[in-house]
């Protein structure tokens, strides 16, 4: 255990993490990579605070007065829109990152409660798509796993841009996780450390992925919801190009957002908060006159989404709805204390494993290897799913009917006040106490 000694005065440049890290990568010369999101303190929804109805609005009463959490995804186009239970869907995680046991228990889960699941990098699993009630299909630039057949299995496809974790970067799966299966799914040589393209093959620009999506909808006859999923970055202009190109759901994914791989430089340096990205995309959405409108295109964010406070701090903001990813992994018993002494024995400890591109995950989720997957129960951690899932949906509903509304979706930024200059200016609500929203005259 590490003391302090009295006089000594650690740097705030260069810490002890930082000195560490100089020294690995003169030690390895290679740079480090790793799962998970960014680790150092963003503004985030933590510093939003609900205002609850008390004179001047009028609560809800819980056990008497109806909240209600349905949402319709994708009927601006779409003969057969996603109609969900709830507005909290699973975000876009691989077979291949995940064991296919994995992949069931977030389709039991979800299915469970009325949602969706996203396929992921790597092509569709029986598991899956066996085990969801609502699937959506994510379209890569790697096109990995891409088969035509499955797109038409699929209940939407989602074309993928960017990820929050790595907005302009691609995606890395390490050979010691590439089995025959997963090299069957990719086309890629077992054991062979894959890096999935920045960029998709066929188009340079907003032109070419308007012609991609009428393609898409006349392989699956018109069909499918077509979701295009961006990191967030230039969220403003990247969401009017979306719907310009006719995407039907517009998915933002704040760099608070996870990955099952990349470089560390990636996930701590590029991309701007969840935060900061859903009063942009809102607004790009409000200007074309497709927010919240009847046949209109719906907004979905994810990034560091963890509670119920988050998901309505988010739909208060404009979101439609959200995904998670990382908080699914935890609920399915990634990082549970119960592995400790086996997290200890690669270095890590529960609460801190993030190497997930190693392949040796002793909860058995984000590995393939046989004898690790016997540690998960798919089963039980659907059940753990849908359980949290629907603690997330109630308590945003408590929330919702504190300020008045009847409908998750009838939250607003007026139920919001901030408690930091940053944060009042990023979400666009006002500082605690004031009307003042800086940068706003």
């Amino acid at each position: 255990m590490t003391t302090h000694t009295p006089g000594l005065r650690e740097s705030a440049t260069f810490d002890r993490d930082v000195i560490h890290e100089i020294q690995r990568a003169a030690e390895t010369g290679i740079y480090d990579i790793r799962g998970w999101g960014a680790k150092r303190k963003l503004p985030h929804f933590d510093d939003l605070l609900f205002l609850g109805a008390s004179m001047s609005r009028y609560p809800l009463e819980g056990y008497r007065e109806r909240c209600d959490t349905d949402i319709v995804l994708g009927d601006r186009n779409a003969k057969y829109p996603l109609h969900l239970d709830i507005p909290i869907t699973i975000a876009g995680m691989s077979f291949g990152a995940l064991s296919g046991r994995a992949k069931e228990a977030l389709g039991r889960g979800a299915g469970e409660v009325g949602t969706s699941t996203t396929t992921g990098d790597g092509g569709m699993t029986p598991e899956e798509r066996g085990q969801s009630k609502n699937l959506v299909y994510q379209y890569l630039p790697s096109r990995y796993g891409m088969n035509p057949d499955d797109l038409r299995k699929a209940d939407a496809i989602e074309i993928v841009l960017g990820q929050g974790a790595k907005p302009g970067g691609g995606g890395m799966l390490l050979g010691q996780k590439i089995t025959d299966r997963v090299a069957g799914m990719r086309t890629l040589p077992v054991g062979v450390d894959q890096r999935s393209a920045c960029r998709h093959p066929d188009w340079t620009g907003p032109d070419d992925l308007a012609i991609k999506i009428i393609e898409l909808r006349e392989i699956t006859g018109w069909e499918k919801p077509i979701y295009v999923k961006v990191g967030a970055t230039r969220t403003y202009y990247d969401v009017k190009l979306a719907v310009k190109a006719g995407a039907d759901v517009v998915v933002v994914d704040g760099m608070q957002g996870g990955t099952a791989a990349t470089q560390g430089v990636f996930i701590e340096h590029v991309g701007i908060p969840t935060l900061a990205a859903i009063p942009q995309a809102v607004q790009a959405l409000q200007e074309m006159g497709v927010h919240r409108a009847p046949g209109g295109v719906q907004l979905i964010v994810s990034g560091g989404i963890r509670s119920g406070a988050d998901v309505a701090k988010a739909m208060a903001l404009g979101a439609d709805a959200v995904a998670i990813g990382t908080a699914a992994l935890i609920a399915l018993g990634d990082n549970h204390p119960r592995f400790q002494k086996q997290y200890e024995a690669l270095g890590s400890a529960a609460g801190f494993y993030d190497d997930f591109q190693a392949g040796r995950d002793p909860a058995g989720i984000t590995t393939q290897d046989p004898e690790l997957q016997k540690n998960f129960d798919p089963v039980e951690g659907g059940r753990r799913l849908a359980n949290y899932l629907r603690v997330l949906t109630m308590e945003a509903q408590t929330l919702a009917r504190a300020c008045g509304k009847s409908h998750l979706r009838n939250l607003e930024p007026q139920d919001l006040v901030a408690l930091t200059v940053e944060a009042s200016a990023m979400a666009r609500v006002p500082l605690a106490g004031t009307n003042w929203i800086p940068g706003r005259i």
